[in-house]
């Protein structure tokens, strides 16, 4: 099991308007493929300048199935993940489909293990159901640092392009990321995730 949650702001350390907290299961199947379901509450406010500015633009309710693909390469690990998110919504219900594509590279150690520092690249498209179909692209570039297999810490630069918003403020993002495990994982099965990237 794990859980995961983020806090956003569009200030270097104000302006919060966004959170969300999530919580699911992952089973690792083999080395290589695993499977993961979770569920969440991701809530958004208006972008008025304060922190959790009144009116709330979304208040979501998620539930998402996904599938990992995990293959090594040398000392570069790769995975493909997709993942299909059933989303309630102020404005009702809808579907999505999202499909990342990342690349981890532990940096002082051969795999990862305990402390392990690495560096992360990963690219995510966005569809959905509906025309025009493409929702949005995320690209992260990063480092972080495994303190053990269930405790990794991650901070890099990422970029979002939404079809829908004409947002210069919203495009460029630091992002600081904590993940705990809380079942005891095998270390040689696993490798530091950015489950969410939201």
């Amino acid at each position: 099991m794990s859980a995961e949650a983020q806090l956003r702001s569009l200030g270097f350390y104000g302006r919060f308007h966004y959170y969300e907290a999530k919580v699911g299961a992952n089973f690792r199947l083999n080395k290589q493929f695993s499977v993961s379901a979770f569920g969440g509450t991701y809530q958004t406010y208006a972008d008025l300048g304060g922190n959790f500015d009144k009116p709330k633009i979304n208040d979501e309710e998620r539930l998402w199935l996904q599938i990992n693909l995990h293959n090594e390469w040398r000392r570069i690990f790769i995975e493909h993940r997709y993942r299909y998110e059933a989303r309630f919504t102020l404005q009702g219900f809808r579907n999505r489909y999202r499909y990342r594509f990342q690349l981890q590279i532990p940096l002082n150690t051969a795999y990862f293990t305990s402390k392990t520092l690495f560096a992360t690249l990963s690219n995510e498209l966005f569809l959905t159901d509906r025309a025009t179909y493409f929702e949005r692209n995320r690209f992260f570039a990063g480092a972080g640092y495994q303190w053990n297999p269930n405790f990794t810490q991650q901070i890099g630069w990422l970029y979002q392009f939404d079809y829908f918003v004409n947002d210069e403020i919203g495009k460029n993002f630091l992002q600081i990321t904590l993940n705990v495990r809380l079942k005891k994982s095998e270390k040689a099965f696993f490798v530091p995730v950015n489950n969410e990237n939201q």
